[in-house]
């Protein structure tokens, strides 16, 4: 392999599995506000129990997520000289609120949401909680921006250094972090944050049931969980919907390799799914026409840029993007199917209506992660061959004296290391679990899990 794709190859691997727990910080964090703002209202002793349980979960996915991160940062460096040659004026002030906001105002409220329970108030507790929560999204909202100026540059103008090297200039620092892309990319990137906090909260509270255990702690955590799930699934159509017009304006031959879109013509239509044939430009699959004309243009007709319209070494891997972006709209709908089944539970009020339907539960918590990772790879694959759209192609971007050799020792490196830390993640999540949630009033026979009351 060449240096630029092993380069390529460890940026990948490292970032996927770092994108494993910020999401799940972010959407746990939310769950934590609700949680204990319910304790707060009602005084009920279940909720203080709910929030110290999700309050532990959550503080293994931050420390996972700050562990997997830092070396994403040297990477830049290390791996990526000429990138951060390029994009350095635009990267270092963004990473520099995110840095401020994730380890100063996240990490230091964190401090009292884990050991201020009996030393500080109620309320001052719940500002520290609520702390925790805008620095997880705004940690996210910065990395978001710079990820979509990549994709939409704005804001800047190109100059040459001392030594000759062009590179971006930030003119305008608003319309930098502002940039077209920016607002539709943090609002689909935070919603699927939310689902993915949420799908754990169903994942583990199903668990509990199937094993006939903390009945009342799981249909209480369900709830809120799953009314996050609802809001934030059906959100997800319009917010994918207003990116996906994004994209046709700004970056079209991405949007043309979402939908395997070669050839421009009226009533364009899309694939459910399909399989690409990159020799023969084709697709084969069930289509519904016009219907991608409609979404892009609001009407059946107009055609939407196909890749004949860009020059053949500007296409991106076609069929790779085509494959990852159906998959996570497969997972999308795999997410709104287990919310229309905690709604028909929620209905019954019967939250172990089948053992089967619990397995299932347990499996959602997959659903939000592929779907990520799945977004992310196809948005950042659909912008090839460019690293920072029509301005600096991926080849002109990695280190050049950093060869195959070193890359390939590194990244065997970080296989290694990163595969230890996620078992470590998993066999303390699971210990987290199978110790239970701690602290809980004695439950009684089945009550209303909403209905106030005091220990004895």
């Amino acid at each position: 392999m060449t240096a630029e794709i092993l380069h390529r190859i460890q940026f990948a691997f490292t970032i996927t599995f770092h994108y494993i727990y910020p999401p799940l910080s972010i959407g746990l964090s939310l769950a934590l506000v609700l949680f204990e703002g319910l304790y707060l209202k009602t005084k009920n002793p279940l909720w203080e129990a709910i929030v110290k349980f999700w309050t532990r979960v959550f503080a293994l996915t931050f420390a996972l997520g700050v562990a997997t991160g830092i070396p994403l940062m040297f990477s830049f460096g290390t791996n990526w000289a000429r990138y951060s040659q390029f994009i350095g004026d635009v990267l270092g002030s963004v990473l520099a609120f995110e840095g401020l906001f994730a380890f100063g105002m996240e990490a230091g409220a964190l401090g009292i949401l884990l050991f201020g329970w009996n030393k500080v108030s109620p309320k001052v507790h719940f500002i520290a909680t609520l702390s925790v929560c805008f620095g997880a999204h705004f940690s996210g909202v910065w990395i978001t921006c710079v990820n979509s100026w990549m994709h939409t540059p704005a804001g800047y103008e190109l100059m040459k250094n001392s030594k000759g090297v062009l590179h971006a200039v930030v003119t305008n620092w608003w319309d930098m972090v502002l940039n077209p892309s920016s607002l539709a990319n943090l609002v689909h990137v935070m919603l699927g944050a939310w689902l993915t906090g949420a799908f754990l909260i169903v994942s583990i509270c199903s668990y509990y049931l199937l094993k006939n255990k903390y009945r009342e702690f799981s249909v209480n955590s369900l709830k809120v969980a799953f009314s996050i799930i609802i809001f934030a699934s059906i959100a997800q159509l319009f917010a994918a919907d207003h990116l996906g017009r994004v994209i046709g304006q700004y970056n079209p031959e991405k949007l043309a390799a979402f939908e395997g879109v070669y050839k421009t013509e009226e009533s364009t239509g899309i694939y459910l799914f399909g399989v690409v044939d990159q020799e023969k430009q084709t697709v084969t699959g069930l289509k519904i026409p016009g219907l991608l004309s409609f979404l892009v243009h609001r009407d059946f007709k107009t055609p939407v840029t196909g890749l004949d319209q860009f020059p053949k070494d500007e296409w991106p891997w076609v069929s790779g993007v085509f494959q990852l972006y159906h998959l996570m709209v497969a997972m999308w709908g795999l997410m709104f199917f287990a919310a229309l089944c905690g709604l028909w539970m929620w209905k019954k009020n019967n939250w172990q209506l089948h053992p089967t339907l619990l397995k299932f539960l347990v499996a959602s918590v997959t659903f939000p992660q592929i779907g990520n990772i799945a977004g992310w790879y196809s948005a950042c694959m659909g912008r090839q061959p460019w690293v920072v759209y029509k301005l600096l192609k991926t080849k002109d971007g990695y280190s050049a004296n950093v060869g195959a050799q070193d890359a390939l020792i590194t990244l065997i490196f970080f296989v290694v290391i990163y595969l230890a830390l996620f078992i470590v993640f998993c066999t303390l999540l699971d210990y987290k679990i199978k110790h239970g949630p701690t602290e809980l009033p004695e439950e009684a026979p089945f009550r209303d899990p909403f209905k106030t009351y005091t220990k004895q």
